[in-house]
């Protein structure tokens, strides 16, 4: 047959496979996601195989293995004692607090580490709600906006004057990227970053994550503040609202059932985008090389590709150390 176009002529080999491929992966790409707890002991997450809550001494420990691999970037996500959580989460900007210590003592181990760090009330509010909630006379809840922003900037300087790198609002309350850069720049932290989430959907996929954490809602859902599963033109408006108040980078959450969004945001920005492969995606696909319907190596690596093909410059993924592992072989 004369067919002068074949385009499996660039498939042939390896090698030239390699040399025509447009997407590629490192170590360099991955933010690993890290629980704390304030027990001395490591504590396996029986909704995340393979995931562990850890001690302070663990934390560093698990850090250096990721760093030794390449992953450079950490976040930090904390279990807060039910003692501490209060309606207004005094505890997110106590500076002898879990993620203040969690920060300095990482700091201390590996300086050239890039500490994130979340910024939301969830973790610390007695309601396990992103943001302070009132009740009107019929029972009903509502998220305080204005109300809650005040407490993450306070929430941000803390982690700022602990040594956080990045600081990562993930509340989806308006206004806040603004707030907290004014208040980071009068403050004297004007190199601290903001990784704004932008794009954070009220998704079904965060469900191992709240167990976690132990930070679901106790009453309501969170579909007032995070965005609609619907929505995309919505993405925009939330960058375009992002870039304006002084984001550093933006974020799209969850990120495999999202990489429309991811493409949008990559296409109508400047800034880097990051993607977060949250908790439920981790745990299907861990479940189905579990049973042994998949080969988790090679879905793993696919998927992380997907995510950075749809214009991912960043991916936060509990498989980052794995899959920094996988890519040095």
């Amino acid at each position: 047959m004369n067919f002068p176009l074949r385009p499996r002529r660039n498939r042939r080999t390896p090698a030239i496979r390699s040399l025509v491929r447009e997407t590629t992966l490192s170590a360099s790409d991955f933010i690993l996601p890290v629980f704390l707890h304030e027990d001395a002991e490591d504590t396996p997450i029986a909704s995340m195989p393979g995931v562990t809550r850890w001690s302070l001494p663990g934390l560093v420990k698990e850090v250096g293995e990721a760093m030794a691999l390449g992953v450079n970037a950490v976040v930090l996500f904390p279990k807060i004692e039910e003692s501490l959580k209060t309606p207004h989460a005094e505890e997110a900007f106590n500076d002898d607090g879990l993620v203040p210590r969690a920060i300095e003592a990482l700091k201390e181990a590996y300086p050239s580490l890039c500490v994130i760090t979340d910024v939301a009330l969830d973790p610390y509010n007695s309601d396990g709600h992103d943001g302070v909630v009132a009740r009107d006379g019929l029972g009903e809840i509502h998220i305080l906006n204005d109300e809650t922003v005040e407490i993450l900037v306070a929430q941000a300087i803390c982690h700022a004057r602990a040594g956080a790198d990045i600081v990562s609002p993930s509340d989806m309350m308006d206004g806040r990227v603004a707030a907290i850069r004014a208040a980071l720049d009068d403050s004297g932290f004007e190199h601290v970053s903001i990784l704004s989430y932008t794009a954070k959907y009220a998704s079904a996929y965060y469900g191992p994550f709240r167990g976690a954490l132990d930070s679901a809602p106790k009453d309501g859902d969170k579909k007032t503040y995070q965005m609609d599963p619907a929505n995309a033109r919505e993405a925009i408006r939330e960058l375009q609202l992002d870039e304006a108040e002084g984001a550093d980078m933006v974020m799209v959450k969850p990120a495999g059932p999202y990489l429309d969004i991811i493409s949008t945001l990559r296409g109508s920005t400047t800034l880097p985008v990051a993607a977060y492969q949250v908790s439920g995606e981790y745990l299907m696909i861990k479940s189905a090389c579990a049973a042994g319907w998949l080969d988790e190596k090679a879905v793993v690596l696919e998927s992380l590709t997907g995510i950075k093909r749809a214009g991912a410059d960043m991916i936060l993924t509990y498989f980052a150390k794995q899959a920094a592992a996988w890519l040095k072989e």
